[in-house]
């Protein structure tokens, strides 16, 4: 199928690796042109080269910003400019008990999970219903629906995406502008896998071993194994497309079956 994406213009937020990479990787495969975002600059680079090395005809640049940090956010808007396609990947996650989370921390994750789609939406979703056309797409999880007891704070900020994408979406009616959200599910991704690792060290077996005794725990997904990144990123891909013309205001499983229920 052709996604028809040639000529457009896409910034993916959190995207030096994991499923924002994916997601960038699988754009710039369609033809779009893609800017990478990262708060590491030596990473960011090496990941602009890596694409521009696996997509030769492809043009891939990217901007550094810490979305923990509201000035670094406006730099970035200064220097991106309009865009076609804007992905809201950037997240932080990891598990902690409900009670040892401070506000600091509560603050840390609103700031970069929920404001980092607040401010580039606010800063780009105006173009895109002056130009009339236009896709934003944000990455939730199954998390923000089924929230984790060990995680709630995660789950929190990724049901208030949830939320926002579904706002946005009235404000596009009877344009050619759509907001959607995805819900992914156990990804390994490179911070799963680093997550993975620590604990096989610390358990002394092997990241395999561990990796499937992780999976094998979670009897509620149907795949019965960790989703690949690129997997989240097909899904994204044709969300963003002239193709998916008639989804807007959605929030579309890529969860391996964790979440059971019809709707």
């Amino acid at each position: 199928m052709d996604l028809r994406l040639q000529g457009e213009r896409a910034f993916v937020s959190g995207s030096s690796q994991g499923i924002g990479y994916a997601v960038a990787a699988a754009l710039a495969a369609e033809g779009a042109e893609v800017v990478l975002n990262g708060r590491n600059a030596e990473r960011l680079d090496a990941a602009v080269q890596r694409l521009r090395a696996e997509h030769p005809a492809a043009a891939v640049s990217g901007i550094v910003a810490d979305f923990a940090d509201r000035r670094a956010v406006e730099h970035l808007l200064d220097e991106l400019g309009d865009v076609d396609i804007l992905v809201n990947n950037v997240g932080l996650f990891g598990l902690a008990e409900f009670a040892s989370i401070d506000d600091d921390e509560w603050s840390r994750y609103l700031e970069v999970n929920l404001m980092s789609g607040v401010r580039l939406s606010r800063a780009l979703l105006g173009g895109m219903l002056s130009r009339g056309r236009g896709r934003i797409v944000f990455i939730s999880s199954e998390s923000g629906v089924n929230v984790p007891g060990d995680m709630v704070h995660y789950g929190v900020t990724k049901a208030a995406m949830i939320a926002l994408a579904n706002g946005l979406a009235k404000l596009t009616r009877g344009t050619a502008v759509t907001v959607n959200t995805v819900l992914g599910g156990p990804t390994y991704s490179d911070g799963v896998a680093a997550t993975v690792e620590a604990l096989a060290r610390v358990q002394k077996t092997s990241a395999s071993e561990m990796r499937e005794a992780i999976i094998g725990r979670n009897r509620t997904t149907l795949l019965e194994r960790f989703i690949d990144p690129v997997e989240v990123a097909n899904l994204v891909t044709y969300l963003a497309s002239p193709v998916a013309s008639a989804t807007n205001g959605a929030a579309l499983r890529a969860d391996g079956g964790v979440l059971t229920g019809i709707l």
